[in-house]
């Protein structure tokens, strides 16, 4: 049986019992439900009535999201290119009808995510789109619950497809990942962030943090790197993991909040507090 833990929506092996703990829910980045670890099954999702959203984002991009909420509750980013498909961050759930609408989309690539919170059941999605590859930073390696042959780690970047590459950022993870998509924007660029660059909402600034729900920062030398990384790559326009946008200028917006960022750590503004 394969498990998939209530609150992170991670996939395990397949396993006879499910395990004491999540993992990954352990880490202080994450969290476990004052009730205590709790597990489900894609059976128990569908007899629930758990379906899958598909939702034009911008031409060839697609959002997918669970409907209830499953796990984290991230969107998934489908995106389409000349040579075929890359599901980003896949949701902790799927059933036949939004397989069958990425089918409908071309030949799919692969799959791929952030990092291990995003994990999801990547490996179901891989297995129904046509045993495609599962790309991971080999730096999350150890995160990796359900161990598969379709798993393939990569260093410091993977090319998808021509304009389509996987880069390793770290900061909330050491194998932390964002997607450049040169074509995307109308030819300007988008990056597919994750959650390595969060925006805010006043939609003029983005964030940086080792733990969103815990609230642990990242020091202004780990998010000037980050941001230093960024600005190498082709992109104007960002996506987070659930739908939020940088509409434009975005590479600016990113170099701005890094250097915020990193004035108020180094102690810049400690009179104004």
């Amino acid at each position: 049986m394969i498990w998939i833990c209530a609150t992170c929506a991670v996939e395990t092996d397949d396993l006879a019992e499910p395990p004491a703990e999540c993992e990954v829910c352990e880490d202080d980045r994450q969290w476990v439900p004052a009730t205590g670890q709790r597990w489900t099954t894609l059976d128990e999702l569908r007899d629930a009535g758990t379906r899958v959203v598909v939702e034009p984002v911008e031409e060839d991009l697609w959002g997918l999201h669970a409907d209830p909420s499953v796990g984290i509750g991230q969107q998934t980013m489908v995106v389409r290119t000349p040579e075929g498909v890359l599901l980003f961050d896949c949701v902790g759930y799927l059933d036949d009808a939004a397989v069958e609408v990425v089918r409908s989309l071309g030949p799919t690539l692969a799959v791929a995510a952030s990092h291990p919170h995003m994990y999801g059941v990547q490996t179901e999605w891989a297995r129904a789109l046509g045993d495609v590859p599962v790309l991971l930073a080999e730096r999350d390696a150890e995160w990796v619950r359900r161990k598969d042959p379709l798993v393939e780690l990569y260093d410091e970047f993977r090319e998808v497809a021509p304009g389509l590459t996987l880069h390793r950022v770290g900061g909330h993870f050491r194998g932390q990942a964002v997607v450049e998509w040169r074509a995307g924007a109308e030819g300007r660029g988008v990056l597919l962030a994750g959650d390595a660059v969060f925006p805010n909402p006043d939609r003029r600034s983005v964030s940086f943090l080792r733990s969103y729900p815990n609230r642990i920062p990242l020091s202004g030398n780990v998010v000037q790197r980050i941001a230093g990384q960024l600005e190498g790559l082709h992109y104007d326009r960002l996506y987070n993991n659930f739908g939020a946008v940088v509409p434009r200028d975005a590479k600016a917006v990113v170099r701005f909040s890094a250097d915020r960022h990193a004035a108020w750590t180094r102690g810049d503004f400690d009179h104004l507090t």
